[in-house]
C-alpha cells in the first residue's frame, strides 16, 4: 500500500468534495446568512437597551419592532442553519458512499496475493469503521470548522464598526488561543493513527475467532482467544486514552484563553462605558459579541481533534484505494470456443522472494483428456490449479489454452473456460436457487432443479423449509458441509464449461454419495479436459494422466496401473493411505 503524508490526505479529501461543489455553494450561502443574522441580533438587542436605560426611561414602543426583528433574526437564522446542516449532510455522505466504493471496486480489483497477505477483519475495518470516522471527524466537523471561522470574521468586523480599539484588544489575545490549538493538535495526530491500526488488528482478531469458532470450542482454545483478545483490547485502551487524553487538552486550554479575551473585553468596555465613550448597549452588544466570538474557537479546537483521528483513518482508507491494481480483467486477446488444450512449459512460480512453490513444470493435455494430481500436502497441487485459473501469473515459463498465451489472454475469458469446484465452498447469503445460478444468473428453474438432480442434491433441498426458496446464510447455516458441498456442484453442473477443475470436490461428502454422484461427475466430464485434485487416489484412478507432485516438482506421471507397477513415490502414498485405513478400523 502506498503511504501518504498528511497535507496529501487533506488534498485528497477536498478532491473528493469537488464533484459536489454546486451543494457545497449553497451550504456557504445558507452558512453564511444564518451566520449574519446570528450576528445582528447582539446589536438590536444593544439599541434595545439603549431606550430602557435609567428609571421611567423605558419607551416600549421603540423597544417592540426591535423585539420582532429580534425574532424574525432568530427564526431565519435557524432555518438557514438547518439548511446548510441538510446540505452538509448529503456532502457528506455522498463523498462516504464515493469512499466505499472507490476501495470496494479496488478489493474487486487487486491481485489474490493482496489477500492472501493481509486479514481479512483489517480490510473491513477500513472499509466500514475508517470511512465513518472520516465522516464523522472530517466532512461533518467541516460544516463546525466553517460556520467556526465565518462567525469569528464577521463578529470581528461588528466589533470594529462598534469600537475599534476594544476590537483590537480582542485581535491580539486571540492567536494565543490559535496556537494553543496548533501546538496539542499537531502532537495528537500520531496517537490517532497508532489508535486506527490496533482497532484494525481488533477487527481482524475478532473477525477471524468468529468465522473459526466451531474450531476454536472443539480444541477448548475459548479461553486463549478470551485473552488474546484481552490483551489486544488492553492496548486499544492505552491507545485510545493518550489520543483523547491529549486532544482533550485542546478544549479546556482554549477555554482559558477565551475567558480572558472576554474578562478583558469586560473592564475595557467598563471602563468606555464609564467614561461616556460608549453606550450601556453597546457595551451589552459587545459582551455578547466576546462570547460568540469565543464560542467558535471551542468548537474548532474540538473539530481539530476529531480531525486527527480522521486523517489518520483517511490515510488508511486511501492506502486501500491505492494499492496496486490487476490489469482489467476484460484487457487482453480474446478466446472464444474453448476446446481444451492446455501446455505449461518450464513453468516457474513462487509466492515469497527466492522460496520457490513450483519448479519447472512441463505438462501437456490434450482435449478432453482427464488430469488427476496428487501428492502430498504443500506439494504445490493447488497453486499449480491457481496459475491454471490465472489467480497468478507464473514467475517463469508460459501456460497456453488452445495454443495461446493465458497471460496475454482476458482473463474473464480464461476463467469463464474453467468449472472450479473448491474444497472450501462458499455459500453466499441468498436463496437455494440463487446460489445454485451464481454463475448462470439467467438460468429457469428447470435447469436448476436439473442440476440439484444430476448431484443427488434435490431432495434434500426439497426438505428445506421453502425448497429452493429457502434463504441460506452466508456459512450455509443449517445444511451440511457435504450438502453444501453438493450446491456447489451443482452451480458447476449449471454452467457447464468447456473445461472443469475439482480440487478437493468431494472432500466433504461421505462415500456413498460420492458414489452416487461419480456418474454425474462422469457424465460432466465427458469430452471435457479435466483436472482434478485428491487426497483421496481412489478417486483419481480411472484418470487418463497422474501427475505426482512433490515439494513442487513433478516427480512421476502415468496411469495409476503403470505408477502403482513401478514402485515409486505413487506407490509409497498408495500404500500409506491403505496402511491409514487399516489402522483406523484396527
Amino acid at each position: 500500500m502506498k503511504k501518504t503524508s498528511r497535507s496529501a490526505v487533506v488534498k485528497r479529501i477536498l478532491g473528493s468534495i469537488k464533484p459536489y461543489r454546486f451543494s457545497l455553494v449553497l451550504s456557504v450561502i445558507f452558512g453564511i446568512t444564518s451566520v449574519s443574522l446570528t450576528l445582528a441580533i447582539p446589536v438590536l438587542v444593544g439599541r434595545a437597551v439603549d431606550r430602557m436605560v435609567g428609571a421611567g426611561a423605558v419607551d416600549l414602543g421603540s423597544i417592540t419592532p426591535y423585539l420582532l426583528a429580534i425574532a424574525g433574526a432568530a427564526a431565519l437564522s435557524a432555518v438557514f442553519g438547518w439548511l446548510m446542516t441538510v446540505v452538509n449532510n448529503r456532502i457528506t455522505y455522498n463523498v462516504t458512499r464515493d469512499l466505499r466504493r472507490a476501495a470496494f471496486r479496488t478489493l474487486q480489483s487487486v491481485p489474490v496475493s493482496y489477500f492472501d497477505s493481509r486479514a481479512h477483519g483489517g480490510l473491513v475495518s477500513r472499509v466500514i469503521t475508517d470511512v465513518d470516522a472520516v465522516s464523522d471527524g472530517l466532512l461533518l466537523g467541516a460544516s463546525h470548522l466553517f460556520t467556526g471561522i465565518v462567525t469569528v470574521a464577521a463578529t470581528l468586523v461588528f466589533m470594529i464598526r462598534l469600537n475599534p480599539i476594544i476590537a483590537a484588544a480582542v485581535a491580539v489575545l486571540t492567536p494565543i488561543s490559535l496556537f494553543v490549538s496548533r501546538f496539542v493538535a499537531s502532537r495528537t495526530y500520531g496517537y490517532f493513527k497508532e489508535q486506527a491500526e490496533v482497532r484494525e488488528e481488533q477487527g481482524a482478531f475478532t473477525e477471524e475467532i468468529i468465522s473459526s469458532q466451531k474450531v476454536v470450542k472443539a480444541f477448548g482454545r475459548e479461553e486463549d482467544a478470551r485473552r488474546r483478545f484481552r490483551e489486544i483490547n488492553e492496548r486499544y485502551e492505552k491507545k485510545t486514552v493518550r489520543a483523547v487524553f491529549f486532544s482533550s487538552l485542546v478544549n479546556p486550554s482554549t477555554r482559558l484563553v477565551n475567558s480572558i479575551v472576554y474578562a478583558s473585553v469586560a473592564l475595557i468596555g467598563s471602563l468606555f462605558a464609564v467614561s461616556g465613550a460608549i453606550t450601556v448597549g453597546v457595551l451589552s452588544s459587545f459582551l455578547a459579541y466576546a462570547s460568540q466570538y469565543t464560542k467558535p474557537f471551542n468548537e474548532i479546537s474540538g473539530v481539530i481533534s476529531e480531525f486527527q483521528g480522521a486523517l489518520a483513518c483517511a490515510e488508511r482508507v486511501f492506502e486501500v484505494i491505492d494499492a496496486e491494481r490487476e490489469a482489467p480483467a476484460d484487457e487482453g486477446e480474446k478466446l472464444d470456443g474453448v476446446k481444451g488444450a492446455v501446455e505449461l512449459d518450464r513453468v516457474n512460480f513462487s509466492y515469497i522472494g527466492n522460496r520457490p512453490v513450483l519448479r519447472d513444470i512441463c505438462l501437456s493435455v490434450s482435449p478432453g483428456r482427464h488430469v488427476a494430481v496428487v501428492g502430498p500436502t504443500g506439494c504445490g497441487k493447488t497453486t499449480l490449479i491457481k496459475l491454471l485459473m490465472r489467480y497468478y501469473d507464473p514467475d517463469s515459463g508460459k501456460i497456453t489454452l488452445d495454443g495461446k498465451d493465458t497471460s496475454k489472454v482476458r482473463r474473464t475469458d480464461v476463467r469463464r473456460s474453467f468449472g472450479m469446484v473448491l474444497q472450501d465452498t462458499w455459500i453466499r447469503e441468498a436463496t437455494v436457487r440463487e446460489n445454485i445460478a451464481l454463475g448462470k444468473p439467467d438460468a429457469t428453474d428447470e435447469e436448476i432443479v436439473a442440476a440439484a438432480k444430476s448431484v443427488r442434491a434435490h431432495s434434500f433441498i426439497m426438505k428445506l423449509p421453502h425448497g429452493y426458496d429457502t434463504v441460506l446464510s452466508e456459512d450455509g447455516g443449517s445444511l451440511s458441509a457435504g450438502q453444501r458441498q453438493l450446491i456447489s456442484v451443482a452451480r458447476v453442473m449449471l454452467t457447464a464449461p468447456p473445461m472443469l477443475i475439482l480440487d478437493e470436490a468431494t472432500s466433504s461428502i461421505d462415500t456413498r454419495t460420492e458414489l452416487e454422484i461419480s456418474r454425474s461427475f462422469e457424465e460432466l466430464m465427458e469430452g471435457k479436459t479435466a483436472f482434478i485434485v485428491a487426497h483421496r487416489l481412489s478417486t483419481v484412478k480411472d484418470a487418463d494422466v497422474i501427475l505426482v507432485m512433490k515439494s513442487g516438482e513433478i516427480v512421476e506421471r502415468g496411469t495409476h496401473r503403470e505408477l502403482f507397477a513401478a514402485g515409486g513415490f505413487y506407490r509409497e502414498l498408495y500404500d500409506s493411505l491403505l496402511r491409514g485405513v487399516s489402522d483406523g478400523q484396527g
